[in-house]
């Protein structure tokens, strides 16, 4: 039985390289977030972990089932009694060098229920600001959209840089999807460009909730996060958002909205070019 209503909440933190820190931070977040009537929560990407280099995510990688972050994630989903979205932990691959992206769906049980791997990897450099990053010499892309089935609806996972490409979330809506979840730590440039303007694009074409967690603020490598947590309806209004600094953005979900607002504006019914 779906839940026609209900609270979800995006967090957002500035997080460092001290990963028992970070961790503290995240469950300080998340039982204010359950304190507040969350029943689905989202973490940022790198929640656990951001160095001053992709590389040094080696340094912290976990076997898959797993490991301190994956533990730390199901006893707090559990604990709470809540549905937690993961952000992204680092998982081992057959190649000693490099790690998955993987974002994490706990129910409320303390059970994993769904892996999502980052597809898309941010190689690019900004001119303007002299940042260059190449994800690819470190993360191992996945190979495949994920939507899990949960009591709020048909739940949609990407990871930050994924939001630039519409196609995969034409492929989690052939798939069902109807509420997004979406980790990330959009650069504080690319952000202040594109980041709304995304979120509320790919809630508009796909009718569907976005529920995004950022990192946002300075970080301890030097680094900085554009934040701007939100959650968006399928008509792309925004509910709530966090501009900056640490905390829960909570908003109501209302699928009786959603599945009004699909009715009477069908657009994906009128598709005529489908993703293959």
């Amino acid at each position: 039985m779906t839940e026609e209503k209900f609270t979800a909440a995006c967090i957002q933190l500035a997080s460092g390289s001290n990963v028992d820190a970070n961790l503290l931070e995240t469950e300080r977040l998340v039982e204010h977030a359950a304190r507040q009537g969350a029943r689905l929560v989202v973490l940022p990407e790198n929640f656990a972990f951001m160095g001053a280099r992709c590389h040094d995510l080696l340094e912290i990688r976990e076997e898959d089932q797993d490991g301190p972050i994956q533990h730390f994630l199901s006893q707090l989903a559990q604990r709470l009694g809540l549905w937690l979205v993961g952000g992204t932990v680092p998982l081992a691959t057959a190649d000693e060098n490099k790690v998955r992206a993987a974002c994490l769906v706990i129910d409320d049980q303390g059970k994993r229920v769904a892996r999502y791997d980052k597809m898309h990897l941010f190689d690019a450099r900004l001119v303007q600001t002299g940042e260059h990053y190449v994800e690819s010499e470190t993360i191992e892309p996945g190979d495949r959209p994920c939507v899990v089935e949960t009591p709020f609806g048909r739940l949609g996972l990407a990871v930050c840089y994924d939001l630039r490409f519409p196609e995969l979330f034409r492929a989690l809506v052939d798939q069902g999807m109807e509420l997004l979840a979406l980790p990330a730590a959009f650069t504080a440039m690319t952000g202040e460009a594109h980041w709304e303007l995304l979120l509320r694009a790919r809630a508009i074409e796909n009718l569907s909730f976005v529920l995004a967690a950022a990192q946002g603020g300075f970080h301890i490598s030097g680094r900085q996060t554009w934040g701007h947590s939100m959650i968006v309806d399928p008509w792309g209004t925004k509910l709530a958002e966090q501009t900056s600094g640490n905390g829960p953005v909570l908003a109501e979900i209302d699928r009786s909205f959603q599945e009004a607002t699909r009715h009477n504006f069908p657009s994906l019914d009128h598709r005529r070019l489908h993703c293959r």
